[in-house]
């Protein structure tokens, strides 16, 4: 491990394994995690998952990340990301830190994560398969990324953050 601060967004599609990713990274470099579902749920008890609530969320991530890398605590941050400015706003931040940036895309057949989704209890998120099929419509292209295959067994995905990370 390296002292350098890192801002780490790991993004894709609901059910991809996005948590399970970002927790293993975290635990890799001693990270906060700040998740999009969670920010959210705080911000908006009841979510209508509108485009002002999706704006305000990601303020809000953005904030607590910037705060923590001020800090000089690396950050790991967990969601969609769907949008390529999204992504390019995470840029900014780490820039304006002097974070390392790093964007990880995981990715899953679509199959299991359907079936990841379906059997989701107790989940901050409220995605269902149909949020999946819309979002895998809108899903802008991740150009410099790095990709974990969350589709196999929990091994392998956390044999390949360890290279990685």
């Amino acid at each position: 491990m390296s002292d350098t601060t890192r801002l780490v967004v790991v993004c894709g599609l609901p059910g991809a394994g996005k948590s399970t990713v970002a927790a293993a990274v975290a635990d890799r470099l001693d990270a906060a995690i700040v998740r999009t579902d969670v920010v959210r749920k705080e911000l908006f008890p009841d979510p209508s998952y509108t485009d002002e609530e999706s704006r305000r969320t990601y303020e809000a991530v953005f904030d607590r990340a910037g705060d923590r890398l001020a800090g000089g605590d690396s950050v790991v941050l967990d969601g969609t990301f769907r949008r390529a400015a999204r992504r390019q706003e995470a840029r900014d931040l780490a820039e304006r830190r002097g974070a390392e940036l790093q964007l990880v895309r995981v990715r899953c057949d679509e199959q299991t994560a359907k079936a990841r989704i379906r059997s989701r209890a107790d989940d901050p998120s409220d995605a269902d398969v149909d949020v999946y099929d819309l979002l895998r419509e809108e899903f802008e292209p991740v150009d410099d990324s790095v990709v974990v295959d969350n589709s196999g067994d929990l091994d392998a995905t956390l044999a390949r953050v360890r290279t990685l990370f």
